[in-house]
């Protein structure tokens, strides 16, 4: 049986996942953060009449760079999403046929488990539909001492009339039990905040450079927010 709570990390953790959680003001932040980052790159531009002669190789250099670790980051991003589509369908699936094996239990065990079993299926879909992470705390808790009750109610049973037949139940309902905590791993195993602050930084340096390397002109002005823009679609 797996048991995962959710645990606390560093102090940034809890800005960074209401970041996470909240994909518009992720965006919103990006665009302007990296906006005054170009626009940075043109005052530093301004003070230098000379531009040198590797910069276009340092500037190809950095957006290429940028585009594979957005390209690897939404790959990581996907192949997260899929496996949590997954777990969630084995859990499902996990429940439905401990619903059915309740059968296989005596009577007053068989309506126990059932009546367990729909409420702890009322907190997985709250777990599923619950929009922050930070608010899972009690979710998670209520799911804890649900699946104590549920592995009691079969484990009575078992212990006093052992059965091969008692015994599917008993292995159905660590199948529910384990695939809810394979289901909250996948959903926790989001990006890195490693990640997220390695492509923060690279896409920072990749308008600073833009920026310096923009003309004076009011439509090189107004391409400078074509980056920004494009790298705050991806992270949203």
């Amino acid at each position: 049986m797996i048991s995962i709570a959710i645990l606390p990390g560093n102090r940034y953790e809890p800005m960074l996942t209401y970041f996470v959680d909240m994909p518009i003001l992720l965006f919103v932040t990006s665009f302007v953060v990296l906006w005054l980052s170009a626009r940075a790159g043109v005052k530093v531009r301004s003070a230098h009449t000379d531009e040198p002669e590797q910069f276009a190789v340092v500037l190809g250099a950095t957006l290429t760079l940028l585009g594979l670790i957005i390209g690897f980051t939404f790959s990581m991003a996907i192949s997260r999403y899929d496996q949590r589509k997954n777990c969630e369908a084995e859990e499902a699936n996990a429940i439905g046929t401990e619903y059915v094996r309740a059968d296989l239990l005596p009577a007053t065990s068989a309506a126990n488990v059932r009546s367990l079993l729909g409420k702890y299926v009322a907190q997985r879909i709250v777990f599923y539909r619950t929009r922050f992470t930070l608010k899972l705390a009690p979710t998670t808790e209520t799911t804890a001492r649900l699946q104590t009750e549920l592995w009691s109610a079969v484990q009575a049973p078992a212990s006093a009339q052992p059965s091969p037949v008692i015994a599917l139940a008993v292995s159905g309902m660590n199948d529910v039990l384990n695939s809810q905590g394979y289901a909250q791993a996948a959903w926790l195993n989001r990006i890195p905040i490693e990640g997220w602050a390695l492509m923060l930084v690279i896409a920072v340096c990749a308008n600073v450079l833009l920026g310096y390397g923009s003309r004076k002109s009011e439509t090189k002005k107004r391409l400078l927010l074509v980056l920004p823009l494009m790298i705050s679609i991806s992270s949203f």
